[in-house]
């Protein structure tokens, strides 16, 4: 948190949608797109968590030499801060806050954002993988790295989703 009365949050999976993160984040506003370097991005879900509201695995870092992860750095007011830690369910140990140096075009930026705890493997679903995706060329990532995302296998999941709710928001 800053006292300017904002901090900055880096967004690597399905808040890299606006209308995803403003859910339960309204004052989220577009900074900048950056990059996080000698770290990869996985799915999956935390420990024995199996009752997972996208219903299969969630996004995370995880420390890899010369991999980068893409994403969104967002401007929020500091009075979100406890909604998006609801939102990533730190309380319940799910994932923890982390600090991270985003690479952007206008130089470094040190961002919150998130990494998983107790990380077990599992395919994403399709709404999931979708959601990721949308956001990510809504906000303009390299295509090669887009691309890399659309490849990404899914558990083949077909009911219902908070893309659902998501898609309502957009009508």
């Amino acid at each position: 948190m800053s006292s300017s009365g904002c901090f900055m949050y880096f967004a690597f999976g399905s808040n890299l949608l606006k209308e995803r993160l403003q859910l339960k984040n309204p004052s989220a506003v577009f900074h900048c797109v950056g990059r996080i370097q000698d770290y990869s991005l996985n799915f999956g879900l935390s420990g024995d968590c199996t009752n997972c509201a996208w219903h299969g695995g969630v996004a995370t870092i995880q420390e890899s030499e010369g991999d980068e992860v893409w994403g969104v750095v967002w401007r929020m007011d500091n009075q979100n801060l406890p909604s998006l830690d609801r939102q990533e369910q730190v309380h319940e140990g799910v994932y923890s806050p982390l600090e991270v140096n985003v690479e952007t075009k206008e130089g470094p930026l040190l961002c919150r954002t998130y990494k998983m705890n107790n990380f077990g493997p599992c395919l994403p679903s399709p709404q999931y993988k979708k959601v990721v995706c949308l956001g990510a060329q809504q906000n303009g990532l390299p295509q090669n790295y887009i691309q890399k995302l659309l490849a990404l296998e899914t558990n083949d999941y077909n009911g219902t989703s908070i893309l659902d709710q998501i898609t309502d928001i957009q009508k």
